[in-house]
């Protein structure tokens, strides 16, 4: 296995096509990249989970644009750079000259290395930090098997460079190789090719043949097993949840067949999950091969698999083709969105994909009441934020609500058409929003003409909230959801008579979130004690409960939610309680004596969010 590495990481190093770059620049990194790009990356690196650390070196091949450039600008964010080298064309290295910039509380570290030649490669010798915005240590104790430490990375959007000194732009695609020494406790993992009959020897290898942007590099380790779910895909998790979690899943192989007939061949071999512990700050991180996945949604009845069909469609919308830079995250998001409801039409009916679309652009509609304008736009002007600013509905839903609009007004036949040509013609490249929009025009907007113009495009890429026409979603369940709410909160019928038994987690969704805010305390005790909300083992029904329960002063669920707040680090579920919490004195107080016992245990990234909640 170890020679056959080294043997393609000889074959890569002795000459690679360059990626595609982005028309215009990204104004999130320092590199360079209209002169001198990464075209492949090998990591050699030692994971201590005591120090917190990874060190070693970092290879990078680079492919040059530019005749008389030598200098080389890289990101980094909070790296301690030791030693560069620079290769020469007769293959010896030679130490070059280099100056790590102030740091930058957005971009970090711009790192300046000045070989006096163009060098084939550099090698970089650094080590991370224990904050390292990426990462995440966990003590053994703050794991399930609480015998074992576990770590893994999280590089959306610019976090890569805090532990790799890189382009940190989705603009350069790159290959990579690793090799990862640490302790043989733990199985390490990355978003390349993994061998489930992996040794744990505390030598890890690794290759990723197609480019990605640093964004989808990816690393975790803990004690990991293997199950598989069909021949292509399976499950990396702690013991603790593999077996429910390869059940709960068992759907993805049939998720990539549907996706494979709507839109082309999965070009990327396995696809596997990873489970994460609980303070996984998001649902799901598409890395590619090894998409990263919150324990949230093992609920037990594959009611929330529609996460795992977002990730995977990412391997089409995001991975295949990728935004160029942050603003135009919505070619990302919004196209993933789209596949991932036609994937969840395509595998569970039609019925529960318009009930997802109905949830989703609820909730897009409340989030845009409380949005500035300018953040309401697709091709979002960030004014310098950091760009995980950017994530919001609008991206995703807005987004996919756009491309339904292509759909019905061309047809489905020849709107799938487009979108199949479109990541067939992009793949493994990166492309910005002028790019997609010329591309649009050309190939779908002039083929039929008198349909929607360009102008109507751009009103949905280029302008704040939600055009007249915008399609809306109609759910038969929801009508009727809503018509037995109705009934009972008029007191013309019992609790009793809700079909709640064949209700799916949709239908109990709808319920819970369009109950009025005048609701009474004696309606939310008699829904509790008669369901059990309070107490719900499914995430996101006790989310929807609990903010309700917070909004309407239902003061019962403030033990449970203790225990939720602590339990897990997903921002989307704790984000809009800890707000919700912090609106009023006695709120504060008892969110930031949660917060007290649950930060050690959140990433980095909902440390920050609900660090800036709850300090005033």
């Amino acid at each position: 296995m170890l020679n056959r590495l080294l043997l393609i990481y000889a074959l890569l190093l002795a000459g690679m096509a360059s990626p595609s770059a982005a028309a215009g620049g990204d104004s999130y990194t320092y590199a360079n990249y209209q002169q001198v790009t990464v075209s492949h990356l090998h990591l050699d690196l030692a994971m201590d989970f005591q120090q917190k650390t990874l060190s070693g070196f970092a290879d990078l091949q680079l492919n040059w644009l530019v005749q008389d450039a030598t200098e080389v600008y890289l990101d980094t964010r909070d790296l301690t750079i030791e030693r560069v080298y620079g290769k020469q064309q007769d293959g010896s290295w030679q130490t070059v000259p280099f100056k790590l910039a102030a740091r930058d509380a957005v971009l970090g570290s711009k790192l300046t290395i000045s070989p006096a030649f163009q060098p084939q490669m550099l090698r970089i010798h650094y080590s991370s930090a224990p904050e390292a915005s990426g990462l995440q240590w966990l003590n053994p104790e703050q794991t399930a098997g609480k015998t074992t430490p576990f770590m893994f990375s999280q590089n959306q959007a610019i976090h890569g460079r805090s532990w790799i000194p890189v382009q940190d732009t989705p603009a350069v695609r790159m290959s990579y190789s690793a090799r990862i020494q640490t302790t043989d406790q733990v199985l390490v993992v990355m978003s390349a090719p993994n061998d489930p009959a992996t040794a744990r020897d505390g030598d890890y290898q690794f290759y990723m043949p197609q480019p990605i942007p640093a964004y989808l590099i990816a690393i975790a380790a803990g004690d990991l097993q293997f199950k598989a779910m069909s021949e292509q895909t399976g499950v990396y998790a702690e013991p603790y949840i593999l077996e429910a979690s390869a059940n709960e899943f068992a759907s993805t192989q049939a998720m990539i067949d549907a996706t494979e007939q709507l839109y082309g061949e999965y070009r990327w071999g396995r696809y596997d999950l990873l489970i994460l512990p609980p303070s996984f700050p998001f649902g799901g991180m598409e890395n590619p091969v090894l998409s990263f996945i919150t324990p949230t949604v093992v609920a037990g009845d594959g009611s929330l698999v529609n996460l795992i069909a977002h990730e995977l469609a990412h391997s089409w919308s995001g991975n295949l083709v990728t935004n160029a830079t942050w603003r135009d995250l919505w070619l990302n998001e919004g196209f993933t969105s789209y596949v991932e409801n036609r994937i969840m039409e395509q595998v569970f009916g039609s019925d529960r994909a318009v009930m997802e679309q109905a949830l989703s652009v609820q909730a897009l509609k409340d989030e845009l009441q409380v949005l500035s304008a300018n953040d309401s736009i697709l091709h979002i002007d960030l004014q310098g934020r950091d760009p995980d600013d950017a994530f919001s509905g609008v991206p995703y839903t807005k987004g996919q609500l756009f491309l339904m609009d292509l759909e019905q007004q061309f047809g489905r036949d020849k709107f799938d058409r487009f979108l199949r040509q479109y990541f067939a013609d992009y793949a493994f490249k990166s492309i910005d929003t002028a790019t997609f929009v010329n591309y649009l025009d050309k190939n779908l907007l002039q083929q039929y003409p008198g349909v929607v113009s360009l102008e109507q495009a751009k009103a949905w890429i280029y302008q704040p909230g939600l055009p007249a026409g915008t399609p809306e979603p109609q759910s038969d369940a929801f009508t009727q959801v809503q018509q037995h709410a109705s009934n009972w909160l008029a007191g013309n019928s019992e609790l009793s008579s809700l079909p709640t038994a064949s209700w799916t987690v949709h239908e109990w969704l709808y319920f819970i979130n369009n109950l009025p805010l005048s609701i009474s305390p004696e309606q939310m005790a008699a829904l509790d004690n008669s369901f059990g909300l309070t107490t719900s083992t499914n995430s996101e029904i006790a989310h929807a409960w609990y903010l309700l329960a917070l909004k309407t002063g239902y003061q019962q669920v403030l033990p449970q939610l203790e225990q939720y707040l602590i339990g897990i680090g997903r921002r989307k579920l704790i984000i809009p309680l800890y707000k919700q919490l912090a609106s009023t004195p006695e709120g504060l107080a008892f969110a930031r004596a949660v917060y007290q016992q649950a930060r050690p245990g959140y990433h980095p990234l909902a440390q920050g969010s609900v660090d800036e909640l709850l300090r005033n």
